[in-house]
């Protein structure tokens, strides 16, 4: 079941990507929060936990925004992750963010997904509100891409909330 769906998430995400508006220009550095479900299509189901730092357009790597995170979750396993996300905007208040990142996994008493070296991709549907802050789901798939033995990936569905990192400094 779940190659199907994720054949079909990959296809969706091209087409958007086809059909909508590039990325806006100023939009600021984040700080983004996440909890959601870890191990969604299997039978080790944890909760997670998911804090990232985004980097503003004025960093971006071509067309790419670079980012870097940490994810825990309820049964120990940890994944700190850094990688490049590129925003696509549906007018003024909705934003599709496909996300590729790469880093170390470490199972704790959770999932072991075959490797230390974990690959993360993902997609983020998002509403923008004024001040830039957004609102938004996140879905991910994490594997080792068999560069080990084994590789069973992780798929897990977040709500986020990101907020603009100078707006928690601010007087």
């Amino acid at each position: 079941m779940r190659q199907p769906l994720i054949k079909a998430l990959t296809l969706a995400a091209g087409l958007i990507l086809g059909t909508i508006g590039a990325a806006r220009a100023g939009e600021p550095d984040f700080l983004t929060f996440g909890a959601g479900y870890y191990d969604l299509f299997d039978d080790q189901a944890a909760a997670e936990a998911r804090f990232e730092y985004r980097f503003s357009e004025k960093n971006k790597l071509l067309w790419f925004t670079p980012f870097v995170g940490l994810t825990a979750t309820s049964d120990a396993a940890t994944y700190g992750y850094a990688g490049i996300a590129v925003d696509f905007f549906f007018g003024n208040r909705w934003v599709a963010t496909p996300t590729f990142a790469a880093g170390l996994y470490g199972n704790g008493e959770g999932k072991d997904l075959g490797h230390a070296i974990e690959f993360r991709s993902g997609l983020e549907i998002a509403y923008r509100f004024d001040d830039y802050a957004r609102l938004g789901l996140s879905f991910t798939h994490i594997s080792n891409a068999g560069i080990g033995e084994r590789n069973p990936g992780v798929e897990s569905l977040v709500l986020f909330y990101s907020v603009p990192f100078d707006t928690l400094f601010s007087d």
